[in-house]
């Protein structure tokens, strides 16, 4: 046993200097480091089929594994995995420390998650700032990918540098980075079966790649929602005809898709037409969620851009009510149209009836609607009995076997991990931490539950308000990102 009672949270002495070496290596290493990973186009693999011809996947997977070893941490073994035609994972492992009593320390295996794939540009970039030109500015670093997640390893080891500094004890840590998350991880399990007798028995999983409430608190992520991504294909013609030829008389391929769509989703509402996509919210999600709408108030819907509106106001969201607000986006189904093809630029648009309309669309489905299942009704209700007997085709992201991405529901928390939370927010932001439901997706948890499932789960992330990951002027803010190392490397030591 160690010499302190596990159930204390670390003297203010302890936590206070793991704050310290967290603030000066974020200063001294991470920024200098993450500002050469944000001018890397490191995009997953859905939006480069190049990438192994291109080669920037790896350069940021050879950085950060150089950047680890330059770190030189006593005792952390560091590895580039790779599988013939998958994209490269980043592990290491380090074994157990009692810190200076040199005590044993409890049973189990702390893993750290992160990705080093990117999303793809985007536009509407400030003029002064872009995907790959990083700037930083009033503690935010603008760019691609430094907030989803490139930080995570650097962050991780970080807070594995402070508790050494500091003596303080630590389970066996590994770490598993890999480079496919943006895709739907679709590479991932072949490293899980290959890697999982080295995972060891897993008792706490520390995944760095999701959101948070505000900047005033740590926020623990208690659910993520899954997707079912992919093109729905409207085709009419095998040729663009004069539309005053043809308009009337051969149907528009637009309208088709828009009737088509209109078996999946109430558009004057956005609510989801099968009762198949949706599920009951449990009780104590309804719970927690009502508590950060407390905390949250109207900032759960003004933190977005808004357009001004027809009568010079911002425009409105589906609701103003904070606790359906964080419902909406993290426990119903919603479509999104993120992507058109078949329509030419405005200023080449002549008058002629298009062959056809194609559109990306993500559906995002409850955390507790399994993805595969949710994907294979979802191509059934878009093809079948095609208006007009026009050449309707959805076809989902993905492989064979892997289409759609089931969302994640997090176990009970065991007492001490609710504890140290606590702890450690009250540490190093001076406020509780908070619970909260997260609208992403992040295929890895429903994987490593169902393979662990006695671990626990600390969710979190600097993904908080107006940071805009995936679309333009996306950041990170740096002062949350050192507070949040520190409290990872408190709750690790809390686990010891």
């Amino acid at each position: 046993m160690n010499a302190r009672d596990p159930q204390l949270p670390l003297h203010a002495d302890e936590a206070s200097a793991l704050a310290t070496f967290s603030a000066r290596r974020w200063d001294e290493a991470i920024v200098p480091a993450l500002t050469d990973y944000i001018a890397v186009p490191a995009k997953s693999p859905m939006f480069d089929a190049q990438w192994q011809a291109n080669g920037l996947i790896d350069r940021v997977v050879r950085d950060a594994a150089a950047w680890v070893e330059a770190r030189k941490v006593p005792g952390l073994k560091l590895e580039v995995i790779r599988l013939d035609g998958r994209t490269p994972v980043i592990f290491f492992e380090l074994p157990a420390s009692g810190g200076r009593e040199s005590k044993p320390v409890a049973a189990g295996t702390v893993v750290m998650y992160g990705h080093l794939d990117k999303q793809p540009e985007f536009n509407g970039w400030r003029n002064d700032l872009g995907p790959w030109t990083p700037k930083y500015e009033n503690g935010l670093l603008y760019g691609r990918g430094g907030a989803d997640d490139g930080y995570a390893i650097y962050a991780s080891v970080t807070a594995i540098e402070a508790l050494q500094a500091q003596g303080l004890p630590h389970p066996r840590i590994v770490g598993l980075i890999e480079t496919c998350e943006e895709s739907g991880s679709f590479d991932l399990p072949a490293y899980l079966d290959l890697l999982r007798p080295r995972l060891g028995e897993v008792s706490l999983v520390v995944c760095l790649d999701s959101g948070a409430g505000n900047y005033d608190q740590l926020w623990l992520t208690t659910s993520l929602r899954g997707m079912v991504s992919g093109v729905l294909k409207v085709e009419i013609l095998t040729e663009g005809v004069h539309s005053g030829d043809a308009s009337g008389l051969v149907p528009s391929s637009f309208r088709i898709l828009r009737q088509v769509l209109d078996r999946l989703e109430d558009s004057r509402t956005g609510r989801l037409l099968p009762d198949s996509f949706h599920c009951e919210v449990p009780a104590d999600r309804v719970a927690q969620a009502q508590a950060a709408a407390e905390i949250l108030g109207d900032e759960v819907w003004k933190r977005f851009p808004w357009a001004c509106g027809a009568d010079g106001g911002a425009a409105l969201p589906t609701t103003t009510d904070p606790l359906e607000a964080l419902l909406n986006r993290t426990w119903r189904p919603t479509l999104s149209v993120v992507g058109v093809d078949g329509f030419p630029e405005l200023k080449n648009a002549g008058n002629v009836l298009r062959p056809y309309t194609a559109f990306k669309l993500s559906l995002r489905l409850p955390p507790l609607v399994d993805g595969h299942e949710a994907s294979v009704k979802l191509k059934a209700l878009l093809e079948d009995n095609a208006p007009y007997n026009a050449k309707v085709t959805f076809h989902p992201d993905g492989r064979a076997g892997a289409l759609g991405a089931t969302g994640w529901n997090a176990p009970s928390l065991a007492p001490w991990l609710e504890q140290a939370l606590n702890d450690a927010s009250k540490a190093h932001f001076g406020a509780p931490v908070g619970y909260i439901g997260q609208g992403g997706t992040i295929p890895l948890m429903n994987m490593l539950q169902a393979g662990f499932p006695t671990a626990q789960m600390m969710v979190c992330g600097v993904l908080g308000p107006k940071s805009n990951a995936h679309g333009p002027n996306e950041f990170l803010h740096v002062p949350y990102g050192k507070k949040l190392t520190a409290s990872v490397a408190q709750v690790i030591t809390a686990h010891a």
